[in-house]
């Protein structure tokens, strides 16, 4: 069942599922998408989270008890719609698993290298959430073998481009920063550009699968060390 709840004097929280799926985050999204041109202007912002959508709305058209009211019907037939589970855009990512934790990480789990990166790129992901840094893509569906918690100590400087695993979850850092994920390899792309028409190479609800490069072939692609 689905909670609406007061978050703050500006924004409504809607609690969508008690845990995630495969299949939430396309819904979340295309929630969001109904959701905009059911409420028009009513609604300055909508943030997605794994299992929430936060309703950010202007307090001089509407209030948190108006607005509910409003989107309970466009709620109810959310609840019971399907969604195809391959539905998305799949993105394959071009990975050089070169990563300066990658044999921690082996050591860590009790096994090879080699199975690290077997295990992580033969899975395909799903975009959960977009946050921390523009286009920063959480993806979720990490094999559980592979799961360990954040680096106790973050590091200050991570460079753009940089794949990484924390917990349940894997990403791909989209400009230099600071960062506390474990660092597997690195990717060639440019996974955000202001000046795109679309911003953000990957959106909510898309699907990934990550592809072994040699160091050459990073190269070609436009990486840089």
């Amino acid at each position: 069942m689905i909670r609406i709840e007061p978050a703050g004097a500006e924004a409504l929280l809607l609690v969508l599922a008690e845990a995630p799926d495969d299949r939430l985050p396309l819904r979340i999204a295309q929630l969001a998408e109904r959701l905009r041109a059911h409420c028009g202007p009513l609604l300055r912002d909508l943030v997605p989270g794994w299992t929430t959508l936060l309703l950010h709305y202007d307090l001089m058209r509407t209030d948190h008890q108006a607005l509910a009211r409003l989107i309970e019907p466009l709620l109810e037939a959310w609840l019971v719609e399907p969604v195809a589970a391959g539905a998305g855009r799949l993105h394959r990512i071009p990975v050089w698993y070169c990563g300066e934790d990658l044999p921690w990480v082996a050591d860590a789990c009790g096994i090879s290298v080699e199975a690290v990166v077997d295990l992580h790129c033969s899975v395909e992901y799903r975009v959960g959430a977009i946050g921390f840094s523009p286009g920063f893509a959480y993806l979720g569906g990490l094999d559980p073998r592979l799961a360990l918690p954040r680096r106790s100590s973050p590091r200050v400087h991570v460079p753009a481009g940089s794949l990484a695993i924390a917990e349940r979850q894997t990403a791909i850092y989209p400009q230099a920063s600071p960062g506390g994920w474990h660092l597997l390899g690195r990717c060639p792309w440019t996974l955000f550009d202001a000046h795109r028409e679309s911003p953000s190479l990957m959106a909510l609800g898309d699907r990934v699968r990550f592809q072994p490069i040699d160091e050459a072939a990073f190269r070609a692609e436009g990486g840089e060390t």
